[in-house]
């Protein structure tokens, strides 16, 4: 499961994959790299209204209040608000952005998808607001368009594939 979360003015990606045994969980801060960790099932606990688990040999009692968007975390003996970004959020963020995901020269994915259509060839200047290429996610056709003008370097998908969140679709360079 793939979110966005934002924590007192500071944005998290969040990549949680669930195995066997355990939950790996990897978080990328804003403009740093992603650090990793493992919670295993048998150090989780849950109960009616919270959850605790061990971390690194430290206790942690969760209470966890929301709906939508807007969560207040309890924990540690202090409230945080998060707001979360799920699948459909980030797809119309990434819309109104362009699809800009990523760096100013290069385009990621949004969400997981299927390349539908794609309009540019290595060499191609486009001009900001064009399109780029269409791509099928949440049974929506949604056109990814450039949000400057640009160049193409490198096109690192073809029409038919199917993507994950985050994955590098295009990159740029200056025209």
């Amino acid at each position: 499961m793939y979110f966005e979360a934002e924590i007192k003015n500071g944005r998290y990606k969040v990549d949680v994959t669930e195995g066997r045994h355990q939950w790996k969980i990897s978080i990328q801060k804003e403009n740093e790299s992603w650090v990793h960790h493992e919670i295993l099932k048998s150090d989780y606990r849950r109960s009616e209204s919270y959850f605790s688990f061990l971390f690194k040999g430290v206790s942690y009692m969760m209470d966890v209040v929301g709906k939508d968007t807007q969560y207040t975390v309890f924990t540690r003996n202090s409230f945080r608000n998060v707001k979360i970004f799920n699948d459909e959020m980030l797809l119309h963020e990434s819309l109104k952005r362009g699809g800009g995901f990523g760096g100013d020269m290069e385009l990621k994915s949004g969400m997981p998808g299927k390349i539908i259509e794609i309009f540019v060839k290595v060499g191609d200047v486009i001009k900001a607001n064009k399109p780029l290429l269409i791509m099928e996610a949440m049974k929506m056709e949604n056109e990814m368009r450039a949000t400057a003008d640009v160049k193409i370097k490198e096109i690192c998908i073809k029409q038919g594939d199917s993507v994950e969140s985050g994955a590098l679709l295009l990159k740029f360079e200056k025209p």
